[in-house]
């Protein structure tokens, strides 16, 4: 655990600083070394309940504490895992044929029976994701290497590897043992040796109960070579990987993916199924590491591990308790030091953290969250670099500001070591909501890979300032092309179709493509970024929430978030965010993209004025009319009757006749498909929603819904905006928080009533 740097903004009185040394070198002295470095978070982030570790490296210390259990040939060398040997010594007598097992010593719940969101066979299985940096590195052994490193989930942690499972066992079974439904594990592996039941030397496998693997995938297609010959310990190429694994318990799956470097790749380089629940001897498992080496050796080292895993019922993180001698030993003896240094500092600090962070005691950034253990987290930037790189937060540097804080242009260093641009999303501190948005871009948009998407760079946490890091998209918002004024850029016809068809791809992609379901809950112009080709790029996912395979729906206790116009009828009623509420906000974008006016949002009953006079016009046979006439007539006329017809659809009051984003992309693509069919007049919205058969159904869309949501009566919280640029709110519409209330359900049938 490292000691946080001074804060900046101000010196304290210099003899208050030496003071304040003087104190922090007796405690320094006064303390064993206990820099396990490991941290550890437990809370709800993205409306999961989760438990995370983070091993950023590996200290000497932890063999001697109890976060890790080792075993076999194991050992803690150059700030890594050591799980075979790492020796200059004779290797025929310490490298060959060695073991090893490392193991985190905390049982995790992995599944739970009868629990809530549990599968038809009554099981409830725990996801997970980790990402781990490994070393398989053959020294001076550049001849051949082996054997090979395995991720483990594993019944138990004690006894330690097999005796025989030296060589291509990998330290999991042994000629005895292959196979059997009591070994009680899964593994990863990352193999070395070609063996008969193997296809090649350079591959990742999924091994259950034997190391002849259910699913293998050569690693040679992606461009990775596992213990390369050509490594070198001081060079670029040292051998090293980043290994991601995520597990979806609900699909009962597995994702592996590879890379060289820090990104994780789009495309995963093993996937299959994978039932916990019928591997592991009992509802826990553990999480480690195991490896071999055998008539050849190489060295098998774990770099980094972070973990997070989905708490169960019963699955709480038990805390570890501390032997009476080193309990007196770590609170004793620094504690009169402690005590002045608090009482000299603590008023200081205190003062100072509050002006940054906020006062809120609920903001989760009030507690110690290391997001360097979210899975999959970009580059972290430093946060003098961004300072730098934006002329120290220079006016002139801005992009757009909203209710969550300020956009800037910046030019930093690049992974190849050559300036590029970038735009820093700057949250603000004492903002919950900015908080929390931070948090929730942060653990999706991370992981999501798509050409429409816009690309997360990195991100800051500095002392209470929150910093997101994306490409800089130098044609800036759609909402700036669209109504900027008669001095902005206006866009022709063939780039407002990219346009939507580049949307209309990245909505399949959340909705249908992506391991979860993801809802993006705030799509509309000022969220649509274009690239220098004048591509699409949806961006701003502080409002999105990622989905379990058995949700269809996600619930905001604080009310219904979003931007007025592009929130669909029935959320005003059931208070869910759904795949068919992201279509309506998109079928407003269509609507405004092909016409080139601005829904209106002065209030609930005003927001339909595009759609309804969009609608009127096709009733009439004249829906060209609706043709943004800064065109000038230079247009498609097929084309264009596709998008407006298209935007009715997707706006359709009913949610259940508005097309999925799939057949949304097919329309878009296969010109040769007819236009979707809308009625010639805009259906009256019913709620419920009714069946064919004139029944009400229940649940989601029905009367269950209606009474369990619409009499909350949920104070709205307003989020300011005014910009034109894509990382920030547009000016005309603002995102809110709106109630779910018998009030607005009366202002919505109001709105009916006037069609």
């Amino acid at each position: 655990m490292t000691t946080e740097p001074w804060r900046r903004g101000g010196r304290a009185a210099p003899s208050l600083e030496l003071l304040l040394l003087l104190l922090a070198c007796v405690v320094a002295c006064s303390i064993p070394v206990v820099r396990a470095q490991v941290t550890m978070f437990t809370g709800t982030v993205a409306g999961r309940d989760i438990t995370s570790f983070s091993f950023p490296w590996f200290d000497q210390d932890l063999i001697k504490q109890s976060n890790l259990t080792f075993a076999g040939n194991t050992s803690i060398g150059s700030r890594s895992l050591q799980i075979t040997p790492d020796s200059l010594n004779n290797p025929q007598v310490y490298l060959v044929n060695q073991t090893g097992h490392i193991f985190y010593s905390t049982p995790f719940v992995l599944w739970a029976a009868n629990a809530s969101n549990s599968t038809p066979d009554g099981r409830r299985v725990a996801s997970f994701s980790t990402v781990m940096k490994l070393n398989l590195y053959r020294g001076a052994n550049t001849s051949v290497k082996g054997e090979g490193l395995a991720f483990v989930i594993a019944s138990g942690k004690d006894g330690g590897p097999p005796p025989g499972s030296y060589g291509g066992y990998l330290g999991l079974t042994n000629v005895s043992t292959d196979g059997l439904p009591t070994n009680g594990f899964a593994a990863v592996e990352l193999d070395t040796v070609k063996q008969s039941y193997d296809p090649d030397d350079n591959h990742v496998g999924l091994d259950v109960n034997s190391v002849h693997s259910t699913v293998t995938a050569p690693l040679a297609p992606f461009g990775i070579e596992l213990a390369p010959s050509n490594a070198t310990a001081t060079g670029g190429n040292d051998g090293s990987n980043f290994m991601w694994i995520d597990y979806n318990g609900t699909a009962r799956h597995v994702w592996v993916y590879l890379s060289p470097n820090e990104n994780k790749p789009a495309t995963a380089v093993l996937n299959a199924s994978l039932d916990l629940s019928k591997v592991l001897l009992d509802n826990k498992g553990y999480f480690g590491f195991s490896g071999s080496t055998g008539a050849t050796y190489e060295l098998n080292c774990v770099n980094m591990w972070n973990m997070t895993v989905d708490v169960l019922p019963g699955g709480s993180v038990p805390k570890k308790k501390l032997p009476g001698w080193k309990l007196g030993v770590f609170i004793g003896v620094p504690c009169a030091a402690a005590l002045a240094l608090g009482l000299l500092a603590g008023l200081y600090f205190m003062k100072k953290r509050r002006k940054q962070v906020g006062d809120d005691p609920s903001s989760v950034f009030n507690n110690a969250i290391d997001f360097r253990s979210i899975p999959g987290v970009p580059r972290e930037f430093d946060y003098r670099e961004l300072r730098k790189g934006t002329n120290n937060f220079d006016e002139k540097m801005k992009l757009g500001q909203g209710g969550y804080g300020v956009v800037y242009r910046a030019t930093v260093a690049g992974d190849s070591g050559q300036s590029m641009e970038v735009a820093v999303k700057q949250f603000s501190g004492a903002n919950t909501k900015g908080q929390e948005d931070f948090l929730a871009e942060l653990s999706i948009i991370n992981r999501l890979r798509h050409r429409n998407l816009v690309k997360l760079v990195g991100w800051c946490h500095d002392n209470g300032v929150l910093l997101l890091v994306y490409d800089y998209m130098p044609n800036g918002s759609l909402d700036r092309h669209l109504f900027g004024g008669k001095d902005a850029p206006s866009l022709d016809w063939k780039q407002r179709y990219n346009v939507v068809a580049g949307v209309a791809s990245a909505l399949n992609y959340l909705h249908h493509e992506f391991d979860q379901t993801v809802i993006h809950r705030d799509i509309k112009p000022s969220n649509i970024m274009l690239d220098s080709s004048f591509h699409a790029r949806l961006g701003d996912f502080g409002l999105a929430r990622a989905l379990e395979s058995d949700k269809t729906s996600y619930t905001d206790k604080i009310g219904v978030p979003g931007t007025l116009g592009y929130i669909a009828p029935e959320c005003f009623h059931t208070g869910r965010a759904t795949r068919e509420s992201d279509v309506f906000g998109f079928g407003a974008v269509i609507l405004e993209i092909v016409c080139g006016r601005r829904i209106s949002c002065s209030n609930p009953a005003g927001c339909s004025q595009l759609l309804e006079a969009v609608w009127r016009l096709h009733g009439a046979g004249r829906v060209l009319e609706a043709v943004d006439p800064r065109l000038g007539g230079e247009y498609d006329d097929e084309d264009a009757e596709r998008l407006l017809l298209l935007g009715l659809a997707c706006s359709h009051p009913n949610p259940r006749q508005r097309p999925k984003a799939s057949a949304i992309l097919q329309n878009l693509q296969t010109r040769s498909v007819p236009p979707l069919p809308v009625p010639a007049s805009k259906p009256v919205f019913m709620w419920p929603v009714p069946l064919g058969n004139g029944e009400v159904e229940e649940g989601e869309y029905g009367e269950e819904a209606l009474t369990s949501m619409s009499h909350s009566g949920v104070a709205s919280s307003d989020v300011t905006s005014s910009s034109h640029y894509a990382y920030a709110s547009s000016s005309g519409c603002t995102t809110q928080n709106y109630p779910v209330s018998r009030e607005l359900h009366d202002v919505a049938e109001r709105d009916v009533s006037t069609v």
